[in-house]
C-alpha cells in the first residue's frame, strides 16, 4: 500500500533532506523512524530534497509497505521515534500512481528576513538578520522581472543537476511587516540555490546598490557571476507543494506568523 506525508522539519541540526553515509539527514531520521514502527525497513520519496539548514512546513513524502497500520498510528507512532525538530503533520493513504516528486505541479517556498540593528535570539536558525534596513517596495518590483516562464541559469548553482535551467515562476512577492521581510514565490520547480541565490540578488537592490531593472538584466544574460551571493541557509523554507486535485491532500501547517 502507497502511503502519502507531509513532514515539517526544523532543518538547523541536518545536512539537508537527503539520505548521506557519514553525515545527519531528514531523511535517513525519518526513515529510521518509520521502519522502527513498521518493524521492517521503509524508503521514502520525496517532494524535492532541501539543502542543508533549510527547514520545511509541508515537505511531502510517499512510501509502500505491506505493513498495517491506521492513519493515526503511522502519525503518532512515528512522531513518538522522532526527534523533537522533526514532526509528520499528517499521514493518509495515497493512490497507487501517486508520486511526491513527480506528481507535484508546484513548490512554494519562503525566505524570512530581519532587518534592525539587534539580531533575534529566537530566530537565529531562522531568518536573515540584516544590519542595515532594506527597500522592500524596490526588492518587490525587482522581483516582478522574475515572474514567468524563464532561463534561470543566472540563479543556478554550479553543481546543479537539472536537465533544463527553464522554470515557471508563477508568484513571487516581497512584502513588510515592522522589522520583518517576507518573500513568497512559487514554480513549477527550482533549480538547486534558485531561491537562495534570488534573495542573495534582491538584497542589492534592497540596499540601493542596484536598480529594480537589475534583475531582469541578470536574467537576461544568464551569467551566475552577475548575480548576487547565494543567501543563508536559515532563513529559507520549502512551505508547500501542490499536487492535481484528484489527489485530494491535506493542507500543509502554517508559519504565517500572525501575517
Amino acid at each position: 500500500m502507497r502511503w502519502a506525508a507531509c513532514v515539517e522539519y526544523d532543518g538547523s541540526g541536518y545536512h539537508g533532506w537527503q539520505s548521506q553515509p557519514h553525515a545527519s539527514s531528514v531523511q535517513d531520521t525519518l526513515e529510521a523512524a518509520l521502519s522502527r514502527l513498521a518493524d521492517g525497513s521503509i524508503r521514502t520519496v520525496c517532494s524535492g530534497r532541501t539543502d542543508a539548514g533549510v527547514h520545511a512546513q509541508g515537505q511531502i513524502v510517499h512510501f509502500d509497505t505491506e505493513v498495517e497500520r491506521s492513519t493515526r498510528a503511522w502519525l503518532l507512532g512515528t512522531n513518538r521515534y522522532l526527534p523533537d525538530d522533526i514532526a509528520l503533520q499528517w499521514v493518509v493513504p495515497a493512490a497507487a500512481d501517486f508520486h511526491a516528486r513527480f506528481g507535484a505541479i508546484a513548490r512554494e517556498y519562503r525566505y524570512w528576513i530581519l532587518d534592525r540593528t539587534a539580531p533575534s535570539a529566537l530566530w537565529r536558525n531562522r531568518a536573515l538578520h540584516s544590519h542595515s534596513r532594506l527597500d522592500a517596495e524596490a526588492m518587490n518590483t525587482a522581483a516582478q522581472h522574475l515572474a514567468g516562464r524563464h532561463d534561470f541559469s543566472a540563479f543556478r548553482a554550479a553543481a546543479c543537476q537539472a536537465k533544463t535551467p527553464w522554470r515557471d515562476l508563477q508568484t513571487i512577492t516581497v512584502v513588510r511587516r515592522g522589522d520583518w521581510l517576507r518573500l513568497d514565490v512559487r514554480a513549477n520547480a527550482f533549480l538547486h540555490h534558485m531561491v537562495r541565490n534570488i534573495v542573495g540578488s534582491l538584497l542589492h537592490v534592497g540596499r540601493a546598490e542596484k536598480p529594480p531593472q537589475w534583475i531582469a538584466d541578470v536574467l537576461a544574460t544568464g551569467d551566475r557571476t552577475r548575480a548576487g551571493m547565494t543567501a543563508p541557509a536559515q532563513g529559507l523554507s520549502l512551505r508547500r507543494v501542490h499536487y492535481p486535485p484528484a489527489f485530494v491532500l491535506p493542507e500543509a501547517a502554517s508559519d504565517d506568523v500572525g501575517w
